[in-house]
């Protein structure tokens, strides 16, 4: 049956993307503002609820490590895997924004949560602090889109009840999705006797991602390629501010060596999406490549450690 409800789960996580980028492109034009807008807020953060569930919950019941863990591996994921997939699909522009705005905020923020997690914990204080700087990029985002009201686009306009019955519907399906994908995955992965740390670091972090991949996708197959990589990059820069930030609220978390060592590769992919980003203004195929071997690359040496 575990096997049944992994199917079950990767359809939901398909039907469910579609809804919810048809849903999300539409609002954007009913409310005028560009696409990437949406991406690097509703849907960031309606993709970012599996991390946000996990991260929570583990910080509730004291299981530090995998609140952290979640976060790190998941944006890993989100920078060499979901923007990797995408590139490879189908070269890509970059969004004057979000290269000059979000991707040096991905890097700084990730700076700063290494130096925060070189003294061995994530105090109350600092998750404070990243929650005020969540609230700083929402504030941004809303002025940024004040700013950038567009004329009315071409391209499937829905009503605005039926648009926020997509995102609300799509999002349950995507959630629901992931949760039996990552479940069952589990489940299958303990029957082969895989480690339950290999299995945080890798199947539980790839299957909170995955609905910020399937929606990517569908998003750039639609040509919407601004939603794409806003919806990767917001829900980087979502997981660590405000997930971090309120699951360090709740209880300090714990920090151990090897997440330390995680969060310096983090700095490095968002470095290396960076510089693919602005060569040329675009990311092309052989760049998406080269993201998703370096992943293939890191899921090797966890399985070394």
């Amino acid at each position: 049956m575990e096997y049944v409800w992994l199917v079950v789960g990767f359809v939901l996580l398909i039907k469910g993307a579609d809804f919810f980028v048809d849903g999300s492109s539409s609002l954007a034009r009913l409310l005028r503002v560009p696409s990437v807008i949406i991406g690097l807020t509703i849907v960031a953060m309606g993709t970012s609820a599996p991390e946000a569930s996990v991260s929570m919950s583990a910080a509730l019941s004291g299981s530090n490590e995998i609140a952290l863990s979640n976060v790190i591996g998941s944006n890993i994921f989100n920078g060499l895997v979901v923007v990797g997939v995408c590139a490879f699909m189908c070269a890509f522009s970059t969004n004057k924004d979000i290269l000059k705005r979000d991707l040096p905020l991905n890097i700084l923020i990730t700076f700063l949560l290494c130096i925060m997690l070189v003294n061995g914990t994530l105090s109350r204080l600092e998750g404070i602090l990243l929650l005020i700087g969540m609230a700083a990029y929402l504030i941004s985002m809303v002025v940024s889109a004040l700013k950038n009201r567009q004329g009315e686009e071409n391209g499937r306009v829905l009503s605005l009840p039926k648009s926020l019955l997509y995102i609300a519907g799509g999002l349950i399906a995507v959630i629901a999705g992931g949760n039996l994908v990552v479940d069952n995955a589990c489940i299958i992965a303990e029957s082969f006797g895989v480690s339950q740390n290999f299995i945080g670091l890798t199947i539980i972090a790839i299957g909170t991602s995955l609905p910020e991949l399937v929606t990517s996708i569908v998003a750039t197959r639609k040509g919407d390629s601004g939603l794409a990589l806003g919806n990767a990059i917001g829900s980087n820069i979502f997981n660590i501010l405000f997930i971090l930030g309120i699951s360090a609220a709740i209880t300090p978390l714990a920090v151990l060596p090897e997440s330390v060592i995680d969060c310096i590769l983090l700095l490095f992919s968002a470095i290396l999406l960076y510089i693919f980003a602005r060569s040329k203004k675009s990311m092309c195929r052989w760049e998406g490549a080269v993201c998703i071997l370096l992943y293939i690359a890191y899921t090797g040496y966890l399985l070394v450690r």
